[in-house]
């Protein structure tokens, strides 16, 4: 289904029309991944709203937790944006519904499959420590 969840109203979101950059940053370690966008290259995966957060960092091999697949039906994907929220799209009722599930909710949380940048600016997302997926069912 790949970020479209037919029970709720679509989110309102603007594509990029340049160029910029996300950095991930792990929490647990301050490992920071930086990641170029090239608008261009928008779905990068299957998972998430086209150019979201989920889907960026999904094309780039970033691990977020994401049990339902990207479709605003939960809130394992909840990321903190410390650095250019004001230029992603608003979050929407259903988006805000699922966060009131997530813990440690701040003024900068958002879920990653619903949050999409414009590329007004770089971003800075800070990826929860109980966010990370360490065991993977299917691996070693």
């Amino acid at each position: 289904m790949g970020g479209v969840n037919p029970y709720i109203q679509a989110a309102k979101t603007q594509k990029p029309e340049r160029p910029f950059k996300v950095t991930f940053q792990m929490e647990d370690t301050g490992e920071k991944i930086e990641v170029p966008v090239d608008p261009a290259q928008i779905p990068f995966g299957d998972h998430g709203l086209e150019g979201s957060l989920l889907d960026i960092a999904e094309g780039a091999g970033v691990e977020i937790n994401h049990s339902c697949g990207g479709v605003c039906a939960c809130s394992t994907c909840h990321v903190y944006v410390a650095q250019g929220l004001e230029t992603c799209s608003p979050s929407t009722d259903d988006e805000e519904d699922m966060l009131d599930e997530a813990p440690a909710v701040t003024t900068e949380s958002r879920l990653s499959c619903q949050c999409v940048p414009n590329g007004k600016k770089d971003l800075l997302v800070i990826v929860p420590r109980w966010n990370r997926n360490e065991v993977k069912e299917g691996h070693g």
